[in-house]
């Protein structure tokens, strides 16, 4: 069974390949309802994590529970062993994530619209991530899908992926004067905007803009806070519990919400409050305009790869295609159509829209094909002159193009001038006209890369860091190889050309 999941800051949602139609999956959740969805959420059933729906009745019940697990992966500090608060325990953040993708899987098999699912034909699924993911958050992603049982056949950036979906719905509408789409995806927890090219089948990402800590979640706090605000009450007043239940409840109201809504009414205290739904948009005007500043700027890295006159990106656009949970709100095409007219489309199925594209991607007899951009450049902090300066070189741009189903390289060699190599790699996303790294920096990862074969031959257990940097005369040719897999994983391997002696690393972060 080949599969599209989008596993979601919310809501984590699936799409299947089926003989050339990719419908949605639909559970049955704790009452037997129909949902197209399942809960991104653990809570604890007395000692025991339990995930999806049966976490969220219990959350509403008052127990501890966990929301937003994707948004901690985000986080550059996380690793493998980094461990979450759950009630009086902590958790490893990996496992939680494992345990809840496992659920996932074994709804699909037992309990989906395309149940009854053998336990030995597997699960093939291309998966989505944010499109500004750093390589840790890849890596994290793909490890849990793997230890989940799923059998990962390709990785895409999220609003990628709704760009297959919009192609495959809005065929008619590209043409060879307007060949581009601008991808809006606000999901639960996350923002990205991506500008596709199309050729045919065949796309080819420009750019990416995102931002991890913004997503529908957030639009739903606005509307609890002004909910309480008029109730005349506070988070602090109403307790964990209900304070939870209003969100709930305002997640709720908010996808009710239509074009001809006018009041919105929560429960708070047990008695009904209402709020105008011209306040609520006008509360949530700054998190929609950060959005907009957002995709603006990826506007502008596009017009300036280009060398064009500003306004130039926007002409060529086939279509604005407003994707993600989170869009569901009015106020967000309304306030697109204002600023880039008519082109603006919203998918019909804006939570599910991302997993449509990716099981597009993963049926091979669809034609589909995506050429990446790597979205965050690596560079490398060195010590020169006896480890008495520091400098830096760019190795992969933020514009490199890779691909989705193979590897691609990048090598250089050089003669090395000290004993040791002491490289502390960074992702970054831009860099000033000297070429230092500027905006978002990240650590990924340090190598320690012994040049003198008198070092080179000393047993794994000795420090390098405790060894003296010292410059020398005729080191030896070093080669640097930089691989970029198809899930935008980084790996570098460092090979003495003179010895043999090599050292490779992953890239995808700190203890990863």
């Amino acid at each position: 069974m080949r599969l599209g999941v989008d596993f979601g800051t919310t809501r984590t949602t699936v799409a299947a390949v089926d003989r050339g139609n990719y419908p949605v999956v639909a559970f049955h959740d704790e009452e037997d309802d129909v949902r197209d969805y399942i809960p991104s959420l653990v809570a604890l059933d007395g000692d025991h994590p339990v995930f999806g729906f049966l976490a969220r009745d219990l959350a509403l019940e008052g127990v501890p529970h966990l929301r937003s697990m994707k948004r901690f992966l985000a986080d550059t500090a996380t690793t493998t062993t980094t461990t979450v608060r759950l009630g009086n325990r902590d958790l490893n953040l990996l496992g939680l994530v494992t345990g809840f993708l496992a659920e996932v899987a074994h709804a699909v098999r037992t309990s989906s619209s395309i149940a009854e699912i053998p336990e030995d034909e597997p699960l093939e699924a291309v998966v989505g991530v944010p499109a500004h993911a750093h390589s840790g958050q890849r890596f994290l992603t793909l490890e849990a899908f793997h230890r989940a049982g799923f059998t990962v056949v390709g990785m895409l950036n999220e609003p990628s992926a709704a760009g297959l979906e919009y192609t495959h719905r809005h065929a008619s509408t590209v043409t060879s004067r307007r060949d581009r789409i601008l991808v809006y995806d606000l999901g639960g927890g996350t923002f990205d905007a991506s500008l596709v090219a199309v050729d045919g089948a065949v796309h080819e990402v420009l750019g990416s803009r995102g931002n991890n800590l913004l997503g529908g979640d957030d639009f739903d706090v606005v509307l609890a806070q002004l909910v309480a605000h008029t109730a005349r009450t506070t988070a602090g007043d109403l307790g964990e519990r209900k304070w939870t239940a209003l969100i709930d409840a305002a997640r709720e109201a908010k996808e009710s919400l239509s074009p001809q809504s006018r009041f919105l009414t929560l429960d708070v205290d047990d008695r009904p409050v209402s709020v105008s739904a011209a306040d609520f948009y006008e509360a949530a005007r700054p998190l929609i305009a950060s959005t907009i500043q957002t995709m603006e700027l990826l506007i502008r890295d596009d017009e300036a790869d280009a060398g064009a006159a500003s306004g130039t990106a926007t002409a060529d656009l086939a279509g604005i295609y407003v994707v993600g949970g989170g869009s569901e709100l009015p106020a967000i095409p309304r306030a697109l159509r204002e600023r880039y007219g008519r082109r603006v489309h919203r998918s019909p199925h804006t939570g599910a829209s991302t997993a449509i594209g990716l099981a597009l991607s993963a049926d091979p007899d669809a034609g589909y094909t995506l050429r990446e951009r790597l979205s965050r450049g690596v560079g490398v902090f060195r010590e020169r002159e006896s480890g008495s300066l520091v400098s830096f070189d760019m190795i992969l741009s933020p514009q490199m193009r890779v691909s989705t189903s193979k590897s691609v390289t990048a090598t250089r060699a050089y003669r090395a001038a000290h004993n040791i190599g002491w490289f502390r790699f960074v992702e970054y996303t831009t860099t000033d006209v000297d070429g230092v790294p500027r905006g978002a920096v990240m650590p990924i990862g340090e190598v320690i890369m012994p040049f003198d074969p008198l070092i080179q031959g000393l047993d794994d257990t000795v420090d390098l860091r405790a060894i003296e940097v010292r410059r020398t005369e005729d080191g030896p040719m070093i080669e640097e190889r930089y691989t970029v897999d198809p899930h935008g994983i980084v790996e570098v391997s460092l090979t003495d050309l003179d010895t043999g002696f090599v050292l490779t690393r992953s890239l995808a972060g700190k203890g990863l």
